[in-house]
């Protein structure tokens, strides 16, 4: 393995002062030139920090600032979002309730109505069902009359054929009466 030239005459260089002098005549280092040239490297450096670096170092501190700033609205949105979700919840959850109250209450109330109907109707019936037997005893009590009225008077008017003789008042009550009796028994 060789070692390159320059490296070996930069040794020797550090060995002997004057070897330092034959390595920069070597590399052709002109002092005028290379101060010229580390001035000029010097304003570069300062130009590029002032002008380069500085406003991209800055924009992107800016940057990273705006993506933390991004990132905590981020975390504050997603830590809303999930408040707001438990809150949603909590509302269904409450309405849920509330319809089952207001179902449970419309089907007890719609129970007590229907029951409530029902005993209204039911009375009606029975109004309706009294009133038609008091109707039809007094329409019975009537057509008995009638029937024995039209009865004794038949009674009599046969009678009266067959004996041939005209009935007085209180043979007529006599044999309605009879008649009467008769039908009832």
């Amino acid at each position: 393995m060789t070692v390159p030239s320059f490296i070996l005459l930069a040794a020797e260089a550090t060995e002997s002062g004057d070897k330092l002098g034959d390595l920069i005549k070597t590399f052709g280092v002109h002092w005028s030139l290379f101060i010229s040239q580390l001035i000029s490297f010097l304003i570069v450096c300062f130009v590029l920090r002032k002008f380069a670096y500085g406003p991209v170092l800055e924009m992107l501190d800016k940057r990273r600032n705006r993506i933390a700033d991004g990132e905590a609205k981020l975390e504050e949105i997603e830590k809303k979002l999930a408040d707001s979700e438990k809150e949603k919840a909590a509302l269904l959850e409450k309405a849920n309730l509330d319809a089952k109250r207001l179902i449970t209450e419309a089907k007890d109330s719609a129970t007590a109505l229907s029951e409530q109907k029902a005993n209204e109707a039911t009375s009606q019936a029975q109004i309706i069902l009294a009133k038609a037997q008091e109707a039809a005893k007094a329409e019975r009590s009537s057509m008995a009359a009638d029937l024995k009225q039209e009865f004794g008077r038949l009674v009599v008017a046969t009678t009266s054929q067959v004996t041939g003789k005209t009935l007085d008042e209180h043979d007529q009550k006599r044999i309605n009466e009879e008649a009467v009796l008769s039908i009832n028994n």
